[in-house]
């Protein structure tokens, strides 16, 4: 295990990468703790409130974040600097991603339907660490030989053809698969051959004179969301907790008789 460990990690130099993933996942997950006992008014944490004022845990993760990255930059090849500013760099980033949702809506939505978006940028960022740290390149350049890689024609006809592949698949609505693809090209393959989402851009614009194509897209869409949406919903609520129910409003009896 160590030599596996040597050879995969330590010699390629992903060792800072490897601290500030294992950083960034610990961070979020502290981070959910706390404001999950906080909201349930648990423990010794309350929210940071000088002067009436909020302070929302993405301002220490910007100033981790600019440290950390920085840093990295300044210390160079430096093992030890280089390791505390992995640190530095996967705290902020956690407590950044972490409220994700709130930087998108500009809008304190954190636990609200909208506030899921966090938990899905979080585990889709991890996701695409680890396919780093597992020798992953963009675009599939990692499954090109070393000949190949040589012959600059190959080359960028592989990156060319790649891309292509994840932007149908962005167009199609499909951001996972796109983002995924990047990495592993078959992802990006296969969310490209598929139907476009309902509402994508590549449906407005492709199935505009085509009902079957919408009708087609619409069910294979309901049957997707219908047998995944519980399962991510579920995990979404085990490490992030679930999201304020809004009780839809009542009108006075007043208003019912007019």
């Amino acid at each position: 295990m160590g030599h596996w460990f040597y050879r995969n990690i330590v010699e390629p130099g992903k060792l800072p990468l490897l601290v500030a993933l294992g950083s960034f996942v610990l961070t979020f997950l502290i981070t959910r703790t706390v404001t999950r006992l906080i909201r349930a008014g648990k423990g010794p944490f309350r929210n940071v409130r000088p002067g009436g004022l909020h302070i929302h845990h993405v301002v220490p993760g910007v100033v981790l974040t600019l440290v950390g990255g920085f840093g990295g930059v300044a210390v160079g090849r430096h093992e030890a600097g280089a390791i505390v500013c992995a640190v530095l760099l996967g705290a902020g980033a956690g407590l950044v991603l972490d409220e994700f949702a709130l930087i998108l809506h500009l809008d304190d939505v954190y636990w609200t339907e909208q506030g899921r978006q966090s938990v899905e940028v979080v585990v889709l960022t991890t996701a695409l660490l680890l396919l780093v740290l597992g020798g992953f390149s963009p675009f599939g350049v990692d499954e090109l030989s070393a000949q190949e890689r040589q012959g600059r024609r190959s080359f960028i006809l592989t990156l060319a053809l790649n891309f292509a592949f994840v932007l149908v698949a962005l167009f199609k609505g499909k951001f996972r698969m796109a983002i995924l693809g990047l990495f592993l090209s078959p992802v990006a393959v296969f969310g490209a051959l598929r139907l476009a989402r309902p509402g994508s851009l590549w449906a407005r614009r492709f199935y505009r004179n085509r009902p079957r194509a919408r009708a087609r897209a619409r069910l294979r869409a309901f049957h997707h969301d219908r047998r995944w949406d519980g399962a991510r919903r579920r995990f979404q609520d085990l490490i992030a907790g679930a999201p304020d129910r809004v009780l839809p409003s009542r009108r006075p009896p007043d208003d019912d008789r007019r």
